[in-house]
This record gives C-alpha cells, sequence and structure tokens, in this order.
C-alpha cells in the first residue's frame, strides 16, 4: 500500500489521484455559475474565490482546503451548483502540499504554518470582504484538504462548529519516508503519527457539527476513517458519518457525488449558528 500511495502523491499538482478527470458531474448548472470564480492573492499564495450572484447577503462562507494534487474549485460544476443554490460564498486557498498542519512546511512559507496562516490572514480576508466571520465560516475539505478541515476544526471548535470532509486522509503518516514535504515537517513517521486527528480528540472541545465519509473502495484511507469513527463514538462526541456509500474510490467522481451532502450538512450547520 505505501508504494501505492508513494506513486499517487508524488505527482504535486498532476497526482493522478486527485486529476481534473470527472471533475465534474453530469448534473446542470446556470450557465454563469462558473463565472462567479475570481482570482485573488493573499501573501504571495493563491486564493479563488466563489461570490455568489444573489441579492440577499451570503448565508455564510466555506473555506475549502484542497488535497495533495491542488485540485480547486473553480470549474467544478457540481459544487458551483450547490454554492450558489445555497447562497454561500466559497474561498479557496492554494496550500501547496503542506497538509494544512500547523507546522512550517517550506514548500508552503518558511515562516507561517499553513494552518496559523488560515487563521490570521485569511479570516481577516473574508470578514472584510463580505463580513462574515466563524462561527459563520464552515470547513470543507477533500483528501489531504479532508483531514486539514478536521484538524482546524478540532484546534478551533468554538470557532469552527461546523466541518465536512470528504475523503479525509486520516492516516497521512504513512507517506513519510516517500520524499514529500512530509519529510521536512516531522521527523519520523512515528512523530507524525502523534499529530494525525484521530490521536488529538478533546472530549469536551469538538466541533458540533461535523460530517466525514469515505468510499469503502477507498483501499488506502478506508481503515483510518473507519479508526475515526470508533474513536469518536467511544469517546462520547458527536458526529455524523457515511462509510457505506461507493461511488468510485479515491476520485473526483465520488468526491462531487457526496457533495450535495456535504454542502447540505454545512448549510444546515451554518443556518443554527
Amino acid at each position: 500500500m505505501l508504494g501505492n500511495l508513494g506513486r499517487m502523491f508524488s505527482g504535486g499538482k498532476n497526482a493522478a489521484v486527485e486529476s481534473h478527470t470527472d471533475l465534474n458531474s453530469t448534473q446542470s448548472v446556470p450557465a454563469d455559475a462558473l463565472n462567479e470564480w475570481s482570482v485573488t492573492k493573499i501573501d504571495g499564495h493563491r486564493v479563488e474565490v466563489f461570490d455568489p450572484a444573489m441579492e440577499e447577503n451570503p448565508a455564510g462562507c466555506v473555506l475549502f482546503l484542497h488535497g495533495h494534487g491542488r485540485v480547486m474549485l473553480d470549474g467544478n460544476q457540481t459544487f458551483s451548483a450547490l454554492f450558489r443554490q445555497h447562497n454561500l460564498v466559497a474561498v479557496c486557498p492554494d496550500g501547496q502540499r503542506s497538509w494544512w498542519m500547523d507546522r512550517i512546511c517550506a514548500e508552503f512559507s518558511p515562516d507561517i504554518s499553513p494552518q496559523q496562516w488560515l487563521l490570521d490572514r485569511l479570516l481577516p480576508f473574508v470578514q472584510e470582504r463580505w463580513d462574515i466571520e466563524p462561527p459563520k465560516v464552515a470547513l470543507l475539505g477533500v483528501s489531504m484538504g479532508g483531514q486539514g478541515a478536521l484538524q482546524l476544526s478540532y484546534r478551533s471548535a468554538i470557532r469552527f462548529p461546523v466541518v465536512a470532509a470528504i475523503s479525509p486522509a486520516v492516516d497521512f503518516y504513512q507517506l513519510c519516508g516517500q520524499g514529500l514535504p512530509l519529510d521536512e515537517m516531522f521527523n519520523d513517521a512515528e512523530d507524525a503519527r502523534q499529530a494525525t486527528v484521530v490521536l488529538n480528540l478533546h472530549p469536551l472541545a469538538w466541533p458540533r457539527k461535523q460530517w466525514y465519509c469515505c468510499d469503502p473502495d477507498d483501499t488506502d484511507w478506508y481503515d483510518g476513517c473507519v479508526r475515526l469513527g470508533m474513536k469518536l463514538s467511544s469517546s462520547g462526541i458527536l458526529h455524523e458519518r457515511d462509510l457505506e456509500t461507493s461511488a468510485g474510490g479515491h476520485s473526483w467522481e465520488y468526491f462531487n457525488h457526496m457533495a450535495p451532502t456535504a454542502i447540505q450538512h454545512i448549510a444546515d450547520g451554518l443556518a443554527s449558528c
């Protein structure tokens, strides 16, 4: 399995695991919805922004954390249609291959961790532009970004009570030793394992509206998601999960298939904040 993981994740932005193949479903989308995306930069980091063309104020903001392949959502019809349907702003920063951790990743920045950058730089941008601030900012991620969304919500549960993770790569420590940025971020695989979400749950401080899913055919990350579910349940932490639906394994076909459930969870959660 480790060899397969290394091959999948060593390809940078063109990694096959998160290629643009099947990026869009056959779901219809308003012709101009994709035109509601724009690009800005914060501290030199590319940030893609979805600003729904609605008369009323946005219902909230979705902070999307991409996977290791760095595939964004600006060309994704499925997610764009859902953001518009629920009148949600979406911001999608480029975090390189940082795993969205509270660790310095030189590929992202030698001075600030990607997690701290989200808090110190991206959130003020959202507040200034749309007058939206936590807890009206929901976290969403796929693969590497899925575990990153869980990491951030578990560390700042009051600030981010709404989180949805699709195919989160919970056991990312398995990739240590593959020549990836993780090798510079952690001393070894055990050091990385200690930083996984499974080992950093707090029974009294957890996001009140959390949902995650993983395809049973996702042979690399499914077991970690099962262990996370067991840990959450044994700790008495309320959550929702779907570890039964199968729709393409670890692929955009599956990510898009689960998008309506994920965005509905986010919309409902934000409405209750």
